[in-house]
């Protein structure tokens, strides 16, 4: 079996490190890799997040399974391109990877079928987030609602705090596009 590992972080590391160890696999290139999975696999330049890109090259390599590590390649609708192409993928299709790539998305969902989670709103509109956050009490939790590498998510001592961040995060820009929307919810401790 040929398989594509799409990622360059330790989540693809280890995976491509298991792969390796499979009597049913025979080769394993990753997209982009990193130095240290180029000890294990063979390293291709690209952009996961590119879909074209990424069936194309799985196409042409004769690619059994293409396994996605990241986020942002499963939101940007990998999974349902190779699938089109009746080709094999582990990752979930764009759709359901929305729940990872939309914060307000995942906390309307559990909200509609009644899955415990802690109160919030969402905002597009800085200026909302902040009338919102008026009169608020005890730590509050700012979140941008796009991927942000894992660093979209602050816990605020208070209100005012809060306020900071959701300008940093919309006005600010530092998380880019991610921030186009942000959830404030309660911060529940356990």
């Amino acid at each position: 079996m040929r398989v594509l590992v799409l990622g360059g972080g330790g989540r693809e590391h280890a995976l491509v490190w298991k792969l390796r160890q499979s009597r049913l696999v025979q080769d394993v290139c990753c997209m982009p890799g990193n130095a240290g999975i180029a000890r294990l696999a063979r390293c291709v330049p690209g952009d996961p997040t590119d879909v074209a890109a990424v069936a194309d090259f799985a196409s042409r390599e004769r690619i059994d399974l293409t396994v996605v590590g990241p986020e942002a390649p499963l939101v940007a609708g990998v999974a349902d391109e190779l699938e089109r192409r009746g080709m094999r993928v582990f990752g979930p299709s764009r759709a359901a990877a929305e729940i990872e790539g939309s914060k307000a998305f995942a906390k309307g969902l559990m909200a509609r079928h009644g899955i415990p989670t802690a109160a919030y709103a969402a905002f597009t509109d800085p200026a909302a987030a902040d009338a919102y956050l008026t009169g608020r009490q005890g730590p509050l939790v700012v979140k941008a609602d796009g991927l942000a590498a894992g660093k979209g998510v602050v816990v605020c001592g208070d209100a005012t705090e809060a306020r900071e961040w959701v300008r940093r995060i919309m006005v600010d820009r530092i998380f880019g596009a991610a921030g186009d929307r942000v959830v404030i919810e309660e911060h529940l401790e356990g």
